[in-house]
């Protein structure tokens, strides 16, 4: 895949941020393309979107979407184990 263009793997490092902050897939649009210093912005309508940086790894701008997203307003969302039932629930 050429350089500057965002795959399969980042987009793997990209939804387990935003799921693990509750943001739902469809309310995600990512550019195709890579470009400095890469962005996270919010519409109006509420659609995150993404521009991952074409300089770093994906890891590092990981760890900024997560810090840029709970600036918005998202939380991390935590599993919590049900000793009665054994399933997990996801909460805020």
């Amino acid at each position: 895949m050429p350089e500057g263009v965002i795959d399969m793997g980042d987009m793997e490092v990209i939804f387990s941020v935003t799921d693990g902050v509750g943001i739902h897939r469809e309310s995600v649009r990512v550019e195709l393309g890579k470009e400095d210093p890469g962005a996270v912005g919010r519409r109006a309508g509420g659609l995150i979107e993404i521009t991952v940086p074409e300089s770093g790894t994906i890891e590092e701008f990981s760890h900024r979407l997560r810090a840029e997203l709970e600036a918005m307003g998202f939380a991390l969302l935590e599993l919590e184990q049900d000793p009665e039932q054994g399933e997990e629930e996801e909460w805020l």
